[in-house]
Parts: C-alpha cells; sequence; structure tokens
C-alpha cells in the first residue's frame, strides 16, 4: 500500500469496509508491489492496517469535579494516534457567564500541541446566541453541546435549552446533548451520603436508569419543538436507547451515539455519566446501535472520590480496540 508520502507498508492485514483504496492518499493495494527508489518501507506482519478512527468527543485538559484531566493537547494526542485516531473533536468549556468567544481563542491555541488532525465543539453553560452565531460563521464552529445534568455547574433549564436549540436551527449548527436529570440526580445524591453510602456504588444509585430516559425524551421533546438537528451523547441504557432509536424511526431527526462500560478492578476508576447499567443485555444492545469513546484521569485522580463518589471525575480511555473486540466479526 503506498501513498503520496512514498511510504509502502508491507505483510499487514488490511481492514477497511469495502476493499477499495482511497484515491486521494493510497495509491496502490495489492501483492508483491513494485517498490519504487526512495521508498520508506514499513513492515506490518501480524498487524492491522486500518482507517484512522476519528473521536468526536474528547475532552483534554478538561478542568472538572475539582482536578484536571491528565491528558493535555499535546500527550493525549500522541495517546489516541498509538491508539489508532488520528482525529479528535474538542470541546470549548467557558466557566458560566465567561464570553465563549474568548474560551474559544484560549483553546484554539492550547490546541495547537495537538499531533493528530482536530476541531473544536462548543460547550454551552448558558445560552449566548451571538457567539454562537459568530462561532459558526467565522470559525467553523458547527456544533454546540448542553448539560441536562451537573447541577449548578453546567445544567440548563428547560427554557435554556429551548433557545440554545433555536439558535442551532437558525445558524445550522448541530445541537449535542448529555442528557440525565441533573435535579433528580442532585437529590439522589444527597440521599446517598445521608445514608452515609460515599463508595463508589453511590454514584449509579443516584443515577437510575429513568433519569436518563426521561432526560433523553425531555431533549428530542425540546429540539423536534424547534426543529433542530439533536445528537445523544453517550446513551447508556436500553431504555434511553429505546426513546432515541424511537424518535428516529419517528423521523425526529436525532442521532445517538453509545459507551461500552468496561470493567476494572478498582471500580472508581470507571465512573462515567450516565452510568452503566446492570442488565446484561445492554451492552449488546447498545453495541447494535454505535460505539463510542471516553477521556482520562489518572488513577490518582480517580482517588480523589473513593470515599465520596460525588468527587469522582468522569471517563475512561480506550475506544478503537474495545469498537473492534465488542463489534467487528473476525
Amino acid at each position: 500500500m503506498l501513498n503520496q508520502s512514498r511510504i509502502l507498508i508491507k505483510g499487514g492485514k488490511i481492514v477497511n469496509n469495502d476493499s477499495k483504496k482511497e484515491e486521494e492518499q493510497i495509491k496502490k493495494v495489492g501483492l508483491n508491489l513494485e517498490i519504487p527508489a526512495g521508498v520508506t518501507v514499513i513492515d506490518a506482519t501480524d498487524k492491522l492496517v486500518i482507517p484512522g478512527g476519528i473521536n468526536t468527543h474528547t475532552h483534554m485538559e478538561l478542568a472538572f469535579m475539582g482536578t484536571k484531566a491528565v491528558d493535555d493537547f499535546h500527550i493525549g494526542t500522541k495517546a489516541a494516534q498509538e491508539g489508532g485516531t488520528t482525529m479528535i473533536l474538542d470541546f470549548v468549556i467557558p466557566k458560566r457567564g465567561t464570553s465563549l468567544l474568548e474560551a474559544y481563542e484560549r483553546w484554539r491555541d492550547t490546541a495547537d500541541a495537538m499531533t493528530c488532525g482536530n476541531r473544536l465543539h462548543g460547550d454551552l453553560g448558558w445560552t449566548v446566541k451571538k457567539e454562537m452565531e459568530t462561532l459558526a460563521k467565522e470559525k467553523g464552529v458547527n456544533s454546540f453541546k448542553m448539560f441536562m445534568a451537573y447541577k449548578d455547574v453546567f445544567m440548563l433549564q428547560n427554557h435554556e435549552l429551548y433557545a440554545a436549540f433555536s439558535q442551532c436551527k437558525k445558524i445550522g449548527a448541530i445541537a449535542q446533548v448529555h442528557t440525565e436529570n441533573g435535579d433528580l440526580i442532585a437529590e439522589g445524591a444527597k440521599k446517598m451520603l445521608s445514608l452515609v453510602i460515599t463508595c463508589p456504588e453511590g454514584h449509579e444509585l443516584c443515577r437510575p436508569e429513568e433519569v436518563e430516559a426521561e432526560a433523553t425524551q425531555r431533549a428530542i421533546t425540546i429540539a423536534h419543538a424547534v426543529n433542530c438537528t439533536l445528537y445523544v451523547v453517550h446513551v447508556m441504557s436500553k431504555s434511553a436507547a429505546k426513546v432515541v432509536s424511537n424518535a428516529c424511526r419517528n423521523g425526529e431527526g436525532s442521532e445517538r451515539e453509545a459507551q461500552h462500560d468496561m470493567d476494572g478492578v478498582l471500580c472508581y476508576v470507571f465512573r462515567h455519566g450516565p452510568t452503566s447499567k446492570a442488565d446484561p443485555s445492554t451492552p449488546g444492545y447498545l453495541m447494535d446501535l454505535l460505539e463510542k469513546y471516553t477521556t482520562a484521569h489518572s488513577l490518582c485522580q480517580k482517588a480523589l472520590g473513593k470515599d465520596d463518589f460525588t468527587k469522582i471525575p468522569n471517563g475512561v480511555e480506550d475506544r478503537m480496540s474495545v469498537i473492534w473486540e465488542k463489534d467487528v466479526s473476525c
């Protein structure tokens, strides 16, 4: 397989959907190819030659839960490339009440340290209509994420979601939503702590499946009211997945993604929200819809919440290998 950079990859197993070559990048695919002078040869024996992954939802250098993601844009994207991901889409996350445009410029400067391709989403903890329009028209940002969880930090109320969705519709952007009922989760967390349930299991106990399904239905209803394109991120339960699937069948324009749970020795390492559900059929059900990623915090950062589950930062990391193992028939 020879590309425009004059590199020959030999001996590997070519993995693509239709056995065709990309005309712009790959010049030849075959057996016993001639090797022109000056070509760099890479031996891929016993390895897969696979298209690069695009991770559409990363949080490099995210300040959250009293700590900061251990992956910065340089180290994080180097790790992404090692795992087969060659492009990421990260999020600009300003503090509530501050300028989204200023945050974008800070993120853009920092993101120059990336070692792979990149684009940015906007991330809204409130509605900033004019700045959303400026980012879309002048900076090429065509998607904005809203949170229905994380009360008093990122969570938007229904009227704020309506305003943000309306602006997305107006400027031709995609509305992304983290769908969990933040009010119910906050009350559930208080209840768990009052019962002295401080261990990581409390995180799941205060997030029953219905808080995700309810918020997913509510987001779809609001998006349908303004007729905007909706992308529901990291769906984690069958009930929420069914809500999305029903909306897609009904032509309401919703997209979906699913995140596969990963087992670990230390349960606080793998905290994420929404949480994975105990129903053993859930992983397979979600994998049938779609597969997804997450972000990274170090073991020490995860341990900050070992005695108080509300302080565990979210996220696990591994993507291409999970998809290959769980969703590709060899």
